[in-house]
């Protein structure tokens, strides 16, 4: 199947399901889009991802990777990970400081589920769930002193389970883990694995449903976006708009479509945002601005759009600099992009391509380009400067999704320029999936 667009009606309101194939009963258990969300991409043409399909997608690369590695199974406790195997989601971020959830799957596809005890239902509704269970949770804050006790009742699960599904296989890889955990596992005779290395590369190569639904994300990101750019250039005129109040439209625009959170704060104004990186405060955007963000958002279906903008807010023009800048970023990504093609190594990459002028290396971004899905992921493609041998020699494949980055900031300057775009890997080259226009006042074409 390639990654071409396809077309399918959407109509939320008729038949008893959606057009992802979740139940259309007003009670849908899986966080998931909103009516206005499913308007927006049937206005677009846009077509849904099918859920199971892309559900039963993951769990066979995962199985596959496995098997690949000679892994009896994974053991997963990261919340990203976790949504990846099973689709399910439970206090995402609470979870990802106070882990009391874990999945294993085994290299016979059998799938387990440690769920917090007073939420199984959040679970259920994925059939590739073979077996629910609870007792995931050994850290301190719900432990107290009988943390590592916990771990080894826990570790005596997973060995209970190895047994019926894994055999004689005691190689199992776990990504992130509390080191009672660790140690738990270690003593009971299995031998852990690099975790993190499986899920990162199985995670790299997106199937056709998981395309669609970052189609979707992606469209309703921008849509928020766009809601976020009207509120700034309608109220910075007034005054007494914050980059706070700014960032929260984004957040409102993203909630309200069924998204779910973002991960950072990167949003600032005027000479905030040079050196970048600030998070986004209490300051009073001023007329005649820069205002530049970077959305690090959890949208729909637990998809990250990771995409940055920067735009001119007022009727003055930008500073000769600033276009400049403006330009010489847009001319980094674009060179960057066009490289885009199943084979390209990421060696070439990093060594190759449009090369940012001395003004503006110091203060460079940390990467050229990175992966991403559930979230900011691998591979990454770093500056020549950060290059290490052996540690990113890999060629891009079709399915691959890629942030193409451009900090454009001059050292002891007053402002930065920060672009980004997100690129589909396809079997001949690459297709942007970004449609968020650049700010023309900023490029001097207006």
């Amino acid at each position: 199947m390639t990654y071409a667009d396809t077309r399918r009606k959407i109509d939320p309101s008729r038949g008893d399901r959606l057009g992802d194939g979740t139940p259309n009963d007003n009670d849908r258990v899986e966080i998931g889009p909103t009516q206005l969300a499913f308007r927006e991409w049937e206005a677009a043409g846009l077509a849904l991802p099918d859920l199971a399909r892309m559900r039963e997608y993951r769990w066979r690369r995962l199985v596959q990777s496995l098997v690949d590695r000679d892994y009896g199974a994974i053991l997963m406790f990261d919340p990203l990970n976790i949504r990846y195997a099973t689709d399910t989601t439970n206090m995402q971020l609470w979870n990802s400081h106070n882990p009391f959830r874990a999945c294993m799957v085994c290299a016979d596809g059998h799938m387990v589920m440690w769920e917090y005890k007073n939420s199984p239902f959040l679970v259920t509704f994925n059939p590739l769930v073979k077996e629910l269970r609870t007792g995931a949770s050994f850290f301190y804050n719900v432990c107290g002193d009988n943390t590592a006790t916990d771990a080894r009742a826990f570790a005596a699960q997973v060995a209970e389970v190895m047994a019926a599904h894994a055999g004689a296989n005691r190689r199992i890889a776990v990504d992130k883990i509390m080191i009672h955990g660790l140690r738990a596992l270690e003593r009971a005779g299995f031998e852990v694995m690099e975790g993190e290395e499986l899920t990162e590369r199985t995670r790299a190569i997106k199937g056709p449903d998981e395309i669609l639904a970052m189609r979707c994300a992606h469209l309703a990101c921008e849509s928020a976006i766009a809601e976020m750019e009207a509120f700034t250039r309608e109220n910075v005129p007034k005054g007494g708009i914050s980059e706070d109040d700014i960032w929260a439209e984004l957040h409102k625009g993203n909630i309200r479509r069924g998204g779910e959170w973002i991960e950072t704060r990167l949003l600032a104004s005027g000479p905030r945002t040079n050196p970048w990186f600030q998070e986004c405060g209490p300051r009073i955007v001023q007329p005649n601005e820069i205002v530049a963000f970077d959305t690090d958002l959890i949208g729909c279906y637990g998809i990250c759009i990771d995409i940055s903008r920067t735009w001119w807010v007022g009727d003055q023009r930008p500073t000769n600099a600033m276009i400049s800048a403006m330009n010489h970023g847009l001319d980094h990504i674009r060179d960057h992009q066009a490289r885009l093609k199943p084979g390209v190594t990421i060696r070439e990459l990093t060594f190759g391509g449009h090369q940012l002028d001395d003004q503006y290396w110091k203060q460079k971004y940390s990467c050229k380009m990175h992966g991403v899905g559930l979230c900011d992921e691998w591979p990454f493609v770093p500056y020549p400067d950060s290059w290490a041998e052996g540690a990113f020699d890999v060629a891009l494949e079709p399915g691959m999704v890629l942030c193409v980055e451009a900090l454009v900031s001059p050292e002891g300057g007053d402002f930065s320029i920060k672009l980004e775009d997100q690129v589909l890997i396809t079997e001949t080259g690459c297709q942007n999936l970004t449609k968020y226009p650049f700010d023309p006042r900023l490029t001097g074409a207006a």
